[in-house]
């Protein structure tokens, strides 16, 4: 393939332990936004792969008590703006808002946390490269793979040539 017909290259492993060690390897090579694939969650993949926390959780919660003040101060305006006594309680009973307060500050967070996600993933893709890789089905079952977007195949070669290293090959796009 040439170079401009190359999306990346894909690397299989043997184990879990391989692939996060050629991960490592990769990331002090100075390869740049690597991927890696596995059948199950391999602990220290995350940290080879340099991946820091998003900020999700805090978001989410933030919005979710800005939507439920916005929620309870809706209801207290309408309670004077339209005054409606029932059974004589007074219009600024507040404990008559805190259902919707609460569903509208819960409702606003998981949404957050939900398309943040999605968003923060590159959710949903139903397309990538690696996908017209037949033996990438492995990777559900047991295959274990490094991507790296942008390399050359002699770059990856050098970086992992002391790497238990089952199969290398170039992606088109």
């Amino acid at each position: 393939m040439s170079e401009s017909s190359v999306f990346g290259i894909l690397v299989r492993m043997p184990s879990a332990e391989a692939l996060v060690e050629a991960t490592r390897a990769a990331k002090r090579a100075g390869f740049r936004e690597l991927d890696a694939f596995a059948p199950f969650p391999v602990p220290g993949l995350v940290e080879a792969l340099g991946y820091r926390e998003r900020m999700i959780a805090p978001l989410a919660l933030v919005l979710g008590l800005i939507a439920a003040a916005g929620a309870f101060f809706m209801q207290w305006y309408a309670s004077f703006d339209y005054p409606y006594v029932v059974g004589g309680k007074p219009l600024n009973s507040w404990p008559a808002f805190l259902p919707i307060t609460f569903e509208v500050g819960v409702l606003t967070s998981v949404l957050t946390a939900v398309f943040g996600m999605l968003i923060r993933n590159g959710l949903p893709r139903p397309y990538h490269p690696v996908f017209n890789d037949r033996a990438f089905d492995r990777a559900s079952s047991d295959g274990f793979f490094l991507l790296c977007p942008g390399a050359s195949l002699v770059d990856v070669e050098t970086c992992l040539e002391e790497h238990d290293v089952r199969e290398i090959k170039e992606l088109a796009p």
